[in-house]
């Protein structure tokens, strides 16, 4: 073997290793896969009611009754982060998704449109980007109320122009490429090349930046919940859960600490699982 080709073998083995499934995905994927039994079957966890009140057994610590404690009404923590993960993944996955079916048409009608309406798009996506996302999420809640669907909405509004940004570079770069421009020459209609080549190419880039979005949207979610923004108590809601428990974390620590870790984890299994994703769809371009 000339050393040119041991060279190549050596490289096409350190590829294949990097791609490997590593520990800390494993452990991503299996603590997504508890969430998602949870929000399915989350009578598998505990047999507790999320909102019944039991004075007598108010601020417990945890133990084998009640493995997170309870808060001060009584109410069993763990079932109520454990419920709490419908709300809060419904949420999360809801302003992810339309977040990236807007991003992905606004996106794409920027990067197909001629210079004029390009730069309309453009300077618009650019200035709402300018705001905070979480400003801007506060701006739209305070427009339309708060509630579990405003949060949705304005989660998924704050986060859009990110997605309308990549979508418009990932279009222009796709429009100009040689299969597409093969496909003109051979007659195709230009709205048939937007759907068999543009979109699918520019909505790849799109889903990872979705699937590491998951973390922030819960996350942003959760932030305005605690401010009150989100649904009303006794709704177990990981962002209610630990506004409820702010008032007690010299006293009773475990109300606000779990759903804490919980929403931490749920952050980094989503961005390992993206970032995994990301490096699997650069090694198939390589």
């Amino acid at each position: 073997m000339s050393l040119l080709a041991a060279a190549r073998s050596r490289t096409a083995r350190t590829r294949r290793v990097k791609r490997m499934p590593t520990p800390a995905l494993w452990a991503a994927a299996g603590f997504l896969l508890l969430l998602a039994l949870s929000v399915v079957l989350p009578g598998l966890f505990t047999a507790a009611d999320p909102v019944r009140t039991d004075i007598g057994a108010a601020l417990l610590a945890p133990g084998p009754g009640h493995p997170f404690g309870t808060d001060q009404a009584g109410r069993d923590v763990l079932a109520r982060v454990i419920y709490g993960s419908r709300y809060s993944l419904a949420i999360g996955f809801g302003a992810t998704l339309i977040a990236l079916v807007a991003g992905l048409v606004i996106g794409s009608l920027a990067g197909l449109m001629r210079r004029l309406g390009d730069g309309v798009l453009s300077r618009a996506i650019e200035i709402v980007m300018a705001f905070p996302e979480f400003l801007l999420a506060l701006i739209v809640i305070a427009i339309i109320g708060p509630g579990e669907l405003s949060l949705l909405v304005a989660v998924a509004i704050a986060v859009i122009p990110a997605y309308a940004r990549v979508a418009r570079v990932h279009t222009l770069v796709v429009k100009r490429a040689g299969y597409v421009e093969a496909a003109r020459t051979l007659g195709v209609s230009p709205t048939r090349t937007v759907l068999r080549h543009v979109l699918p190419n520019t909505l790849g880039p799109l889903l990872v930046m979705a699937i590491m979005g998951v973390g922030t949207a819960i996350t942003a979610a959760a932030g305005l919940s605690f401010l009150g923004l989100g649904p009303k108590p006794p709704t177990p809601e990981w962002g209610l859960i630990l506004s409820e428990g702010r008032n007690y974390l010299a006293t009773a620590w475990w109300i606000a600490v779990f759903p804490g870790v919980v929403i931490t984890a749920t952050v980094i299994a989503t961005s390992i699982l993206g970032r995994h994703v990301q490096a699997l769809s650069l090694g198939r371009q390589r």
